[in-house]
């Protein structure tokens, strides 16, 4: 297995990332290819390592990388986080990779988990160059669980204060920012305790790039954003599925609704965990891997055995 430190333009920026390459590949012996990114706020150094080493040693090219804004990848300000920024990151992280020789472009696919678990969602919609798609604890959508569990006057609220700061900015040209955690009974953008414990473990590589903040437009574009209101139109590209049953963050019954409006071929697997565990080692990690991995090797290695 080797892994190269890499580069792509999006948008005119420039996205950084790693290439994983499998044994036995290479110009001559194309390999299908995934397309990796991490959840809110996160850099590529936060425990994604392991799910590309895995994918790779299961025979595929995975590319790896940092949106813009975030981590070694380039843009102001830092901490931007807008979901279809973000989504052209990842098509253009396809589009790079499919040029590569050592990757097959007729088999692509793409990885997310937590908000990138929506955005792959997006992306496997209406991008027809995804082959297979893995979703993980996939954020489906915030608007519909805000309604639920606080109720209309409380959503109303939230987004007053929102069009509140959008006037300040307009005012000012300058960005406001937030906390992605902070100790309890302080704003922050992700508030529960797992959330913090999350980002203030030791994370495998060091991601000394990770910083906390986010720009409140982030949060203003993350409460309108909706990922899943076009996942009828995934099929009859494969989509794994693979929810936390403890979940804080995205309830398993919003979750299990978009499986249910899904197409075939579809499966969903729920995890007896919460949110955040299924990251460091351990046997939910482990479970999610091995789901996952087999997912791709059917869906994109498979249809290479049958036409042998």
């Amino acid at each position: 297995m080797e892994r190269r430190t890499i580069s792509f333009i999006s948008q005119g920026l420039i996205c950084r990332g790693w290439l994983y390459l499998p044994e036995g590949g290479g110009p001559g012996r194309p390999r299908p290819g995934i397309v990796m990114a991490h959840g809110f706020s996160c850099v590529k150094e936060m425990f994604l390592p392991a799910y590309a080493e895995r994918f790779c040693g299961a025979g595929f090219v995975t590319l790896v990388f940092d949106y813009r804004f975030l981590g070694e990848s380039e843009g102001q300000p830092r901490g931007q986080i807008l979901p279809e920024e973000q989504i052209e990151d990842y098509r253009n992280a396809l589009s790079w990779l499919s040029l590569q020789g050592e990757v097959d472009p007729s088999r692509l696919a793409v990885w997310g988990t937590s908000y990138s678990g929506g955005h792959v969602l997006y992306v496997a919609a209406f991008d027809r160059r995804v082959k297979a798609v893995v979703a993980q604890v996939p954020g489906v959508g915030v608007w519909p669980f805000l309604l639920e569990s606080l109720g209309l006057e409380a959503v109303h609220g939230i987004c007053g204060r929102m069009t509140e700061d959008r006037l300040r900015r307009y005012r000012t040209q300058t960005e406001t920012f937030l906390p992605v955690v902070a100790p309890p009974g302080q704003p922050a953008a992700l508030g529960s305790p797992d959330a913090s414990a999350f980002f203030q473990q030791p994370t495998p590589g060091a991601a000394s790039t990770w910083i906390n903040q986010v720009t409140v437009r982030s949060m203003e574009r993350l409460i309108e954003y909706h990922p899943a209101d076009a996942v009828e139109l995934i099929s009859p590209t494969p989509l794994l599925l693979v929810a936390a049953e403890h979940d804080t963050l995205i309830p398993l019954a919003a979750v299990r609704k978009v499986f249910e409006r899904a197409g075939e071929p579809k499966r969903l697997v729920v995890l007896p965990c919460r949110h955040f565990e299924v990251y460091p080692d351990g046997p939910f990690r482990r479970q999610a891997l091995d789901e996952e991995a087999a997912w791709f090797e059917t869906h994109l290695l498979g249809e290479v055995a049958n036409r042998g």
